[in-house]
């Protein structure tokens, strides 16, 4: 396949099938909601509940810096960003934040694409960037893979690795899409998928990171978490006012 430089790839081929596909294609972006909680995916992606915060809106602005960034050629590297991504096998589509293809040594056994108006064939790199610090579990890295995975689906060739730019550190990590990480992501795709058909926001749990969500009032994890209830949690403000006058 060959990939107009700066520009989204071009589908060829889309049938009737493939066009209705397109109808039912979730956001790569709600699978890192998905994988960090639950519930927040529930309130953002079902009950459209969205609230703005010190960290959202400087995570906001700093997309905005790379989506407005042009495209360019940094000698053997061409970095595209704001790119249209899809996959109709995960059921996904999305933007990158930024792909980089670097062209490959003619003696590189990879396998790459060509990038019209340029020799040579180029290897597609993720690069998704993120406003705070890498996080205790894997919702970042699945987010990145399944933009790989979209990028293999559409562009016909392997994607190894990506990487992760966090803004607080300001350090570049890179991430190998080995086995385990590419069946993680595809479980969180089916498992998103079903949650979408059953329309129910599930019940939260609480942590000390519920305290930094913007959406803390509304998802009130202490009332509606897992094993809670209203009256539970009243009879608890009840007890701890007590204990507090005595």
């Amino acid at each position: 396949m060959s990939l107009s430089f700066c520009e989204p790839p071009r589908y060829e081929n889309i049938n009737q099938k493939e066009e209705n596909l397109e109808d039912s294609l979730l956001p790569v972006s709600a699978l890192q909601h998905l994988v960090f909680c639950e519930r927040q995916w529930g309130l953002i992606h079902l009950e459209q509940v969205w609230v703005e915060n010190l960290l959202t809106t400087k995570g906001q602005i700093m997309h905005e810096k790379v989506d407005g960034m042009a495209c360019e050629a940094r000698g053997d590297v061409v970095i595209t960003r704001g790119m249209h991504i899809r996959s109709l096998r995960l059921g996904l589509a999305g933007r990158a934040d930024v792909v980089e293809f670097i062209k490959l040594e003619e003696a590189d056994g990879a396998k790459g694409i060509r990038l019209e108006g340029r020799r040579g064939l180029w290897r597609p790199v993720p690069v998704e960037y993120k406003l705070g610090k890498p996080k205790i579990d894997n919702c970042d890295e699945i987010q990145l893979c399944a933009q790989a995975l979209c990028l293999e689906e559409m562009l016909g060739v392997p994607v190894d690795y990506g990487a992760l730019f966090y803004g607080r550190p300001r350090r570049r990590s890179e991430v190998y899409f080995n086995a385990l990480l590419r069946q993680a992501t595809e479980e969180a795709a089916i498992r998103l998928h079903q949650l979408t058909r059953q329309g129910i926001t599930p019940r939260g749990k609480y942590s000390k990171a519920c305290l930094s969500c913007s959406l803390y009032e509304y998802c009130l994890p202490r009332v509606a978490g897992e094993g809670k209830s209203a009256v539970s949690y009243i009879t608890q403000i009840i007890k701890e006012h007590a204990e507090g006058n005595d």
